[in-house]
């Protein structure tokens, strides 16, 4: 600073920079000659707060102070000395334009010039208020100008958000669905949104000021009006109700609230307030009134308690009936005080009742002991529904206390006449039982009674042939008489015969020894094709169907006999000729009957034989199975065909089903069990009729 010019000794540090600075390589020349007016510009420039700079010569030589450096960014330092039109490229034509305007001696000002400096680096968007003065020297001619440059972005910006500000805010109130009011701080209405207007028929120059009073009911307009300035005065919020004429010459209750305004500094700005017309709610706040008064009437009216509850379960209302029959005061068993009114051992009980409905919405029942006036209990019956919106949701519940004291008692009595009835329907169940455990003794008796005869009149007529036989014998051979082949030929045919029906009854009785080996049946049914045709004779068509069966474990010879059997019972059920069908497929479990009723839960194969022939009613169908039991002539048969199949089918794991029909036919269904040993089926036996 010591060797610095006089004019450059000033606090701005680019006093200092300026001093040091090489002119002499720059159309200004050194310090030392420059003329005393340009002198006299620096030091002026030098000694302002604002940012400034010089553009002298022709060229715009850039002499500037601290300000303006902070405006140059990151061309400081290098653009002192520098032409404005080599150190702002970008502008270089705006720059000419000034530099030869100010020579001309035209003063310049610019507000708010958008720029686009790169000055760090990369540009950035800023505003400028510009001011450009021409100088001259002593003898009046114009050498240069000297600028104020202000950097006004902040408040452009500012302005921007501002007026974004208002104009979101205008939109969102000309959307509003109330009416909407703006005042400044003397109490002036500045703005009115068009619900307002809309509302109103109000014009803009109508509702300006204080003309949104004019609306205003006459008999309200006086205390709205001073409510209003009283708040105004104090700053304060501001509400009140008063009737407001609409467009079309009603008036509508309505709500007037405001919120005063306020700057960051804490200055009134005045107040934002809306309007809300409440018309409807007044009318919907007395038509509730009058329910109200409508549900109090009916509640007291009826003989039950009556009480409700919040969403929540809190008890808020009992009617009348409640408190004359507990003869508590109102608002005793409010909220959850309700619960000490019952009996201490059902307390608990009704709570977890009460909140197991509360958590699931189901309606709430049960029967609890309450606390009547004069201090005994007595059962009330308890029941409550929720009440729900429109989207399911629980908005209260309404419930009742019923008085079943009465009842309960009836139903005691009543218990005491059931119990009674219980014991005399148990001593009279347990005599029918003895009376039927009699009666089925009786029937075994009486079976197995029939079962004996049967054998006995079978073996005494094959013994009494083996016996003459042997009597016969006798006489011969003690008359010396050795000619008796006959006779121990007869004698042997008949203990040949008892034998059999020896082996009928233990194939019935399920103990005949059985030699079960893994069959196909299917294959089986079909080799006895030719046997049957032969035995049943050319008057009956033999129609053999098979399909691919499972494996099963059984006797062949028995089976053979049993089919036999079956064969010679549809012949002898057609004596005129006919057909009879012989079928095997498989029953899958789920196909075949069970043995108890439902369904089978494991695989079988069946072997059916059908007849078209005389069938059976009922009555016979019942007993076909039954030991000794025929519909064949005397002589013709035992009764012991089919019960020995029924037999032997359960001997071998399966069972027996029969269907027929008088006139119709019948079919005989062998059910064996599948050998589960092997896992496919073999192939089918090929059909043969």
């Amino acid at each position: 600073m010591v060797d610095a010019p006089l004019f450059l000794r000033v606090p701005d540090p680019m006093g200092s920079l300026i001093a040091a600075h090489d002119w002499g390589r720059t159309p200004l020349g050194p310090i030392s000659g420059w003329p005393a007016v340009l002198k006299l510009s620096v030091s002026t420039m030098l000694r302002s707060a604002v940012p400034m700079t010089l553009l002298w010569g022709e060229t715009g030589v850039l002499i500037y102070n601290s300000g303006y450096a902070k405006v140059c960014g990151k061309r400081h330092p290098a653009a002192l000395g520098q032409s404005a039109f080599d150190v702002w490229p970008d502008y270089r034509d705006f720059n000419r334009s000034v530099v030869e305007r100010s020579l001309a001696g035209e003063a310049l000002a610019f507000d708010e010039q958008e720029l686009s400096l790169n000055r760090n680096g990369e540009p950035e968007q800023v505003w400028m208020d510009l001011r450009y003065s021409p100088i001259a020297d002593e003898d009046g001619r114009f050498c240069g100008a000297l600028a104020i440059v202000l950097d006004v972005t902040e408040r452009v910006l500012g302005q921007r958000r501002l007026q974004e500000s208002e104009t979101r805010f205008r939109e969102m109130a000309d959307h509003a669905p109330v009416m909407v009011w703006v005042t400044n701080p003397t109490g002036h209405c500045e703005y009115l949104n068009l619900n307002w207007y809309a509302f109103t028929g109000q014009s803009l120059g109508e509702a300006a000021g204080f003309g949104w009073l004019d609306p205003i009911h006459p008999e309200d307009r006086g205390a709205a009006e001073a409510a209003f300035l009283a708040a105004n005065a104090a700053k304060a919020p501001f509400r009140i109700e008063y009737r407001l004429r609409r467009h079309d010459g009603a008036y509508r209750l309505v709500i007037d609230a405001a919120a005063p305004r306020f700057d960051p500094a804490g200055t009134f700005l005045g107040y934002v307030g809306s309007v809300i017309d409440i018309e409807e709610r007044r009318e919907s706040e007395e038509r509730l009134r009058e329910s109200e008064a409508r549900f109090q009437a009916i509640a007291n009216s009826v003989d039950q308690m009556i009480w409700s509850t919040r969403p929540d379960g809190y008890h808020d209302y009992f009617n009348d009936r409640w408190y004359s029959f507990t003869g508590l005061p109102r608002g005793a068993t409010d909220g959850e005080r309700w619960n000490g009114v019952f009996h201490p051992d059902d307390q608990e009980r009704a709570a977890r009742t009460w909140r197991r409905s509360l958590a699931t919405g189901d309606p709430y029942h049960i029967e609890y002991r309450l606390r009547h006036a004069s201090g005994e209990y007595r059962w009330v019956l308890g029941r409550a529904q929720p009440v729900r919106d429109q989207t399911g949701a629980i908005t209260r519940w309404f419930g009742t206390c019923t008085d079943i004291q009465d009842i309960v008692d009836a139903r005691e009595v009543l218990a005491k006449s059931r119990a009674q009835l219980e014991r005399e329907v148990e001593a009279r169940t347990e005599k029918l039982m003895v009376a039927e455990r009699t009666l089925r003794q009786m029937q075994k008796m009486d079976a197995i009674g029939q079962l004996a005869g049967g054998i006995a009149h079978d073996f005494n007529n094959m013994l009494a042939v083996v016996l003459s036989g042997l009597q016969l014998v006798q006489k011969r051979l003690a008359r010396g008489d050795t000619n008796v082949g006959a006779f121990v030929e007869g004698a042997m045919d008949g203990a040949k015969r008892a034998s059999a029906l020896t082996q009928r009854l233990l194939a019935f009785a399920r103990q005949q020894p059985l030699e079960p080996e893994r069959l196909d049946l299917g294959h089986e049914l079909a080799d006895l094709q030719e046997l049957l045709t032969r035995t049943l004779g050319s008057r009956y068509q033999i129609e053999i169907r098979t399909e691919p069966v499972w494996p099963t474990l059984a006797d062949r010879s028995q089976f053979e006999n049993a089919v036999l059997n079956l064969a010679v019972n549809a012949r002898d059920a057609m004596p005129e000729g006919g057909r009879i069908q012989l079928r095997a497929r498989n029953a899958p479990a789920g196909s075949a009957p069970a043995e108890g009723g439902g369904a089978a839960e494991r695989d079988y194969v069946l072997v059916e034989v059908e007849d078209r022939g005389a069938g059976m009613d009922e009555a016979t169908l019942a007993r076909a199975f039954e030991p000794f039991f025929t519909t064949k002539p005397e002589g013709k048969g035992t009764g012991l065909g089919l019960s020995q199949i029924f037999g032997y089918v359960r001997q071998s794991g399966g069972f027996v089903r029969a269907r027929s029909e008088p006139g119709v036919g019948t079919v005989v269904s062998m059910y064996f069990p599948r050998d589960e040993a092997v896992a496919s089926p073999p192939s089918a036996a090929p059909d043969r009729a």
